[in-house]
């Protein structure tokens, strides 16, 4: 590309903020720091999850940049960041949903977000719950969201369920807990969804793929 030179100083300039805006495209162009983001995951639990949630979403993570570009923070194995592009490419036909919290320009300063992204360096490398218990020393995905606004915010994302208040019909669901469980299943501890975290009155769409 050849850029203009007989252009005045002014002209230049405007030219040059064109080029810069025209160059900046993509899922990163709508995102904000602090924004949840969920997708439908191919892993090996995830249509167990689905059908025990009646959702359609499965897997889910929190934006951070880093050094200008767009990282998903999120709890697999082990906790870590994801380049953003690398965990949309992930899940079943790239689609994605955008959730942000409603207030997030009055809420989410600058301080807040680092006090939530220093919370959540502190979690690098746990290794992923398979049993989803409500401890940091494993962690997954929801739970990470979850934990990341209550702690610092004080804001609750959805409310916490007894594992008894999923269904718990679908065979494919029975074979997961029996697999994760054994014969006798912990029916009334409490997890996080991304179901749940999704349907939060907090929160706001504000972007899809």
């Amino acid at each position: 590309m050849r850029f203009p030179t007989s252009l005045p100083r002014a002209g230049f300039l405007a030219f040059l903020l064109l080029l810069l805006g025209a160059c900046t495209h993509g899922p990163a162009a709508e995102l904000a720091a602090g924004d949840i983001i969920f997708h439908t995951s191919r892993s090996s639990q995830s249509q167990a999850i689905q059908r025990a949630t009646g959702s359609r979403y499965s897997h889910m993570g929190m934006v951070f940049f880093r050094a200008g570009k767009p990282f998903v923070f999120e709890a697999v194995q082990p906790v870590k960041y994801t380049p953003l592009n690398q965990w949309i490419a992930r899940g079943e036909g790239g689609h994605y949903v955008v959730r942000r919290l409603k207030n997030a320009s009055a809420v989410l300063t600058p301080e807040v977000l680092a006090r939530m992204e220093k919370l959540a360096r502190s979690w690098l490398g746990r290794p992923y719950d398979l049993s989803f218990e409500w401890s940091d020393q494993r962690m997954y995905c929801s739970e990470v969201v979850w934990k990341l606004y209550e702690r610092v915010l004080g804001v609750e994302l959805g409310e916490l369920q007894a594992l008894r208040e999923f269904d718990l019909s679908d065979p494919l669901v029975q074979a997961k807990m029996r697999e994760r469980y054994g014969a006798k299943l912990p029916l009334d501890m409490r997890a996080i969804s991304p179901a749940a975290v999704f349907a939060s009155e907090h929160l706001e769409t504000v972007a899809q793929e």
